[in-house]
């Protein structure tokens, strides 16, 4: 397990490696030896990669790599894999007799993919099958963020190689997933705030910085109170990794980022309503990844109605 000093340094380089790069990082994540990380160390891997795209906005299909791996199967760069539908995390597919019909989303992966691994029930347990990328219908999504690389994927009546899962391993690959979602919202909502501080600071209103008005000052310090509070959240995620601390980690997420880009949308004022300024791109790429695997209304939702089915409240992290 890697030491705080191990952290921070992996930390600096990823996202050294990722400024600038606001388009297709995957290639840069495959420099710095990403999938070697992934193995070695999953949950720091997951953690500093996905807050690092979140901070630049980077685009990439890192998100195959963990949900695979958290299957039990062979990350590669040519294997995509089927999430779930916009603001839903069961399973994609489902299986008749031999063949698998299935629908979801994907990473741009799919573009260039060999194949795909589609996870599907039959009815009394859960499988992934693989099936050649050549059998997806995929369309680009455009959306609130088109260059975030999702795809709206639709295999008919496909076969394929079967690996019959656990049902705890689907369970375990969305975890992975809020997580991994989680952290690149967390990055994005601290880049927002960076945007917002550094505007205020440099506008000038009745002759002095409005960071100096104890409005902005009120609406920073509660943006910033909220990212703090999700990577707490996040942190016991990490150090307790399990289904429920994963599902509360992606609700606090969608909650946060809806405080933040609030906030400091009000202290960027018009420019924040405008392209000009790089406050929007990260916006729009918060939302987008708010609706993958649940959004925080749907998650909170659920974990509360599991509460009062089991009719007790589990202890998350040890103090």
């Amino acid at each position: 397990m890697m030491d705080a000093a191990e952290r921070t340094l992996l930390d600096e380089t990823v996202r050294a490696a990722l400024a600038g790069t606001d388009t297709d990082a995957d290639a840069v994540l495959g420099d710095v030896g990403w999938l070697e990380m992934l193995d070695v160390e999953p949950d720091d891997a997951v953690g500093i990669v996905f807050g690092a795209l979140g901070a630049h906005n980077g685009t990439a299909s890192a998100l195959d790599d963990v949900v695979v791996s958290a299957l039990g199967l062979k990350p590669r760069a040519d294997l995509a894999v089927l999430l779930p539908q916009f603001g839903r995390w069961d399973v994609p597919g489902r299986i008749d007799g031999a063949a698998a019909d299935a629908f979801g989303l994907m990473t741009a992966r799919v573009v260039g993919a060999r194949d795909v691994v589609v996870v599907c029930t039959n009815g009394s347990g859960v499988r992934a099958r693989t099936v050649p990328a050549s059998c997806a219908q995929v369309r680009a999504v455009g959306g609130i963020d088109p260059h975030g690389g999702i795809h709206a994927a639709r295999f008919e009546r496909v076969a394929g190689v079967d690996v019959t899962l656990d049902p705890s391993r689907w369970e375990t690959a969305v975890a992975f997933g809020r997580r991994a979602v989680a952290h690149q919202i967390a990055g994005a909502s601290r880049t927002m705030l960076t945007l917002a501080r550094d505007h205020a600071l440099e506008r000038i209103q009745f002759g002095r910085p409005i960071a100096s008005f104890q409005a902005v000052r009120h609406r920073l310090a509660d943006a910033l109170v909220a990212i703090e509070a999700l990577d707490a959240t996040l942190r016991a995620a990490r150090d307790e990794p399990n289904v429920l601390t994963a599902a509360l980690a992606k609700a606090t997420a969608g909650r946060t980022v809806q405080t933040v880009a609030t906030h400091c949308q009000q202290v960027l004022a018009g420019v924040g309503f405008t392209t000009d300024h790089p406050f929007h791109r990260f916006l729009k790429r918060t939302m987008l990844l708010e609706g993958l695997f649940g959004s925080a209304d749907a998650v909170a939702l659920d974990v509360g109605r599991q509460l009062l089915a089991e009719r007790r409240v589990p202890t998350l992290i040890e103090l």
